[in-house]
């Protein structure tokens, strides 16, 4: 799920478990996941970091798409949403961090 040349454990990142799971939903082809429309959600920064995101199984609005589900779903959906973002940013944070902050400019697995 990393491009070629960048090395990483993305399993000890924070909320990597929902992450990894809608990267592996994308690659299946399922775009409609919650994990799938937060990688749509977060595709240009997890790309720059050194993710292969599947593109053409990308959802066109994420945010809305991922929303309309959780209104449909839970009474919280409000609350939930903005969790999952947060989860999403703090994966994000950590796997730019990671790369920025190695020496040799390549992350360890």
């Amino acid at each position: 799920m990393l491009k070629k040349g960048r090395k990483v454990n993305l399993n000890e990142l924070p909320e990597a478990e929902i992450i990894l799971i809608g990267l592996r939903d994308l690659h299946n082809g399922e775009s409609n996941t919650i994990g799938a429309l937060l990688v749509a959600i977060a595709a240009t920064r997890l790309t720059e970091a050194g993710l292969d995101i599947p593109k053409n199984y990308l959802a066109l609005e994420p945010e809305l798409t991922l929303y309309a589900s959780l209104q449909d779903e839970r009474e919280d959906a409000y609350a939930y949403y903005n969790a999952l973002l947060n989860s999403l940013n703090s994966f994000c944070n950590a796997i730019e961090l990671s790369y920025k902050y190695e020496p040799s400019k390549r992350i360890r697995s």
